[in-house]
């Protein structure tokens, strides 16, 4: 029942929060997230983006979606639990033919696995901003750790929803080799994956 009613919440939130304020709604700073709170993932304003080099020369990108995702902060205020599905199937790279040959057995086989899922159980602060969360990536099968560290963070009282709403901008180097994922490594592929992922989430308690 918790669960639903946070879902509910969110979808709730997200919808609002995805409309455009009025010049006067202005968000105002909320400070650090709130010790011993729950937060819901927004899917509108949270997506997994990779960069993979190409020959040498350019850089592919594509994009996740997210499925769900709740956020945890310890009553102390200084750590945290994070668990996030990703939606593996909504890979979009902005090139259909290749989309469908990233959701075929070679690269995610998201037949067999449609769900990735990202799960921590340390959250690291520097003051009320959150620096790094140390955790790890279940991705066709294989579990690894992976670490994401902020590029920014913040947290602001949502204009539309009266709720606050914190997230940020966060990062991480892996190698798909070590979920399986070793196509054209043998010809101009690289191993080497950076993650860029950007999250909201907000406050229901």
């Amino acid at each position: 029942m918790m669960k639903l009613l946070a879902l509910a919440a969110l979808t709730t939130a997200a919808a609002l929060a995805g409309a455009q304020p009025a010049p006067e709604a202005a968000a105002k700073p909320a400070g650090g997230p709130v010790k011993g709170a729950s937060y819901v993932v927004d899917p509108t304003h949270t997506f997994v983006i990779y960069e993979i080099g190409h020959y040498g020369t350019s850089t592919n990108r594509g994009r996740f979606g997210i499925k769900d995702g709740s956020i945890r902060i310890d009553p102390s205020g200084s750590t945290g639990k994070v668990d996030i599905t990703v939606d593996v199937r909504s890979v979009d790279t902005g090139v259909e033919l290749l989309d469908r040959h990233l959701r075929s057995k070679e690269f995610f086989d998201v037949a067999e696995y449609p769900s990735a899922r990202f799960v921590a159980g340390q959250i690291d602060f520097g003051g009320d901003k959150v620096t790094q969360v140390n955790g790890t990536l279940t991705l066709m099968g294989q579990t690894r750790p992976v670490l994401l560290r902020a590029i920014r963070f913040n947290c602001y009282l949502g204009p539309l929803i009266s709720r606050q709403v914190c997230g940020g901008d966060f990062e991480a180097t892996v190698e798909r080799s070590q979920w399986g994922i070793r196509w054209g490594l043998a010809f101009g592929f690289e191993d080497k994956v950076r993650l860029l992922v950007q999250v909201e989430a907000v406050n229901v308690q």
